[in-house]
């Protein structure tokens, strides 16, 4: 089974999020939707990076890492790749 780290961005909000999970596709539906979240203050997101991993371990490992970048240039250069 494939696992994904994902990179959302809300031009209202100008803010990056990141996430990781198996089905990118409704893990933004999700996201889009009413909710009491980080994510639910926006209706635009839209989804500017993915990777994939092999297994559900590695994704959260390499979303923690970009979390702990709190780097918005470092996150924009993942783009440029």
């Amino acid at each position: 089974m494939k696992y994904y780290v994902y990179i959302l961005y809300s031009t209202s909000l100008n803010k990056y999020y990141v996430g990781s999970t198996k089905d990118v596709c409704s893990r933004l539906e999700k996201h889009l939707q009413s909710h009491k979240g980080f994510t639910g203050k926006a209706k635009d997101w839209v989804l500017k990076h993915t990777e994939t991993f092999s297994s559900k371990s590695e994704s959260i490992k390499r979303e923690f890492q970009i979390k702990k970048w709190k780097s918005r240039k470092m996150i924009e250069r993942l783009f440029e790749n």
